[in-house]
């Protein structure tokens, strides 16, 4: 076997791409900064039992492990970042008010998420806690259009959902609590004769609710879709809550285009409590940015807080936009004169890549276009254009 093969989907990042993908990272970060987020890193590998904490069956598979020579412990290669900032806002920083966190890092999942996914992701995001309002949730997606449109993803469509709408109808008959897990997979696959099938299986089964449970693959679409759901759905208190939460977010959100769709609730991690969105843009086959409310997560540490947020993966980002431009830059000759040393050093100090070329190599350059060299002229060290 080849020594340079890498393992199936994983993949290394050439210069010019690695460059835009750091460039974006930094751009990003200041962006979460300026709206007053903290920046956290938490560690790479943790203690399964806590990186786990809270998130479901799904996040457990694509976590790899390994044991801890110094304890024996079983440990996780972290497979979503989300939780660890949710530990440290329940357990480190123990706030009383609302905390505002961001971060960027590497994960790794056992398995990619579909056929063209990667397994190692660069994760960047940003997550509020201690404040159970629809305000959050409107701050969180404004952050999240205003990353993809920073990095130049032309025209971001939104797509809603609220897993609380169909969690409302299972609490509301016991006989359906039983069977939650299966039928959160029909009704995120749309499968209405499963969910007939699940309900004839469950016995006395209100009616009004398996009637709910087949309306909800169907409720996809415009913003008229929550108009809809108002009409066909039970009147339960947490039903009308959701979509009253959903209809003010998107009137606070007037010039994105947004879809609705009331049966996607297998998305995440199992661990979404409220509204949850994705954005799609033309170029990448799957969503570019994830997030939504997980109240409650924190409780595993402690201190369940209300809690929203997002994520997205800055190479799969990077991916999808115009192919990385190269940066201009200067060529220099090699030289320990005083004189040429010195006018190297303002160059770079003014923002100019210089390149400075060694005795007797040329160089191949994937990230720099050479337009401009350093030449001595009349007794002067002078820029001037390559011919």
């Amino acid at each position: 076997m080849s020594k340079w093969l890498l393992p199936e989907n994983l993949a290394d990042i050439l210069p010019a791409e690695a460059r835009r993908i750091e460039e974006l990272r930094r751009e990003l970060l200041d962006l979460y900064r300026s709206h007053g987020f903290e920046l956290v890193a938490p560690p790479l590998v943790e203690y399964l039992d806590s990186l786990l904490s809270g998130s479901g069956s799904d996040l457990n598979l694509r976590t790899c492990k390994l044991v801890d020579q110094l304890s024996g412990r079983t440990l996780g290669v972290r497979a979503d970042i989300t939780p660890q900032v949710s530990r440290i806002d329940a357990h480190l920083l123990n706030r009383t008010g609302v905390t505002r966190l961001c971060y960027c890092g590497t994960v790794l999942h056992a398995r990619p998420a579909d056929l063209l996914s990667d397994r190692e992701l660069l994760q960047i995001g940003a997550e509020v806690f201690g404040h159970e309002g629809v305000e959050a949730d409107i701050q969180i997606i404004q952050m999240a259009l205003e990353s993809v449109q920073r990095a130049g993803v032309p025209r971001p469509r939104l797509d809603l959902g609220h897993p609380g709408i169909f969690r409302a109808i299972v609490a509301a008959d016991p006989a359906l609590a039983e069977i939650e897990a299966e039928l959160s997979e029909c009704v995120a696959a749309k499968d209405q004769s499963g969910i007939q099938a699940l309900c004839a299986q469950a016995g006395q089964v209100r009616r009004d609710l398996v009637e709910a449970l087949l309306t909800l693959p169907g409720l996809y679409g415009g913003v008229s879709v929550l108009e809809r759901a108002l009409r066909s759905l039970p009147s339960l208190p947490a039903i009308q809550k959701a979509v009253h939460d959903m209809q003010t977010l998107i009137q606070a959100l007037p010039d994105y285009d947004f879809s609705v769709d009331l049966a996607d609730i297998g998305t995440g991690y199992a661990y979404h409590t409220g509204v949850v969105f994705a954005v799609y843009a033309q170029g990448w086959h799957n969503a570019v940015v994830r997030g939504g409310r997980y109240d409650g997560v924190g409780k595993a540490f402690g201190r369940a807080r209300p809690a929203t947020g997002f994520s997205l993966d800055l190479r799969k980002l990077s991916s999808g936009l115009e192919p990385a431009p190269l940066a201009t830059a200067i060529q220099a000759p090699w030289g320990t004169d005083a004189a040429l040393i010195q006018a190297i050093r303002k160059l770079r100090e003014a923002g100019e890549i210089v390149v400075q070329v060694l005795p007797g190599q040329s160089h191949s350059l994937d990230e720099f276009n050479i337009d401009r060299e350093l030449v001595l002229s009349n007794g002067r060290w002078q820029v001037e254009s390559v011919v």
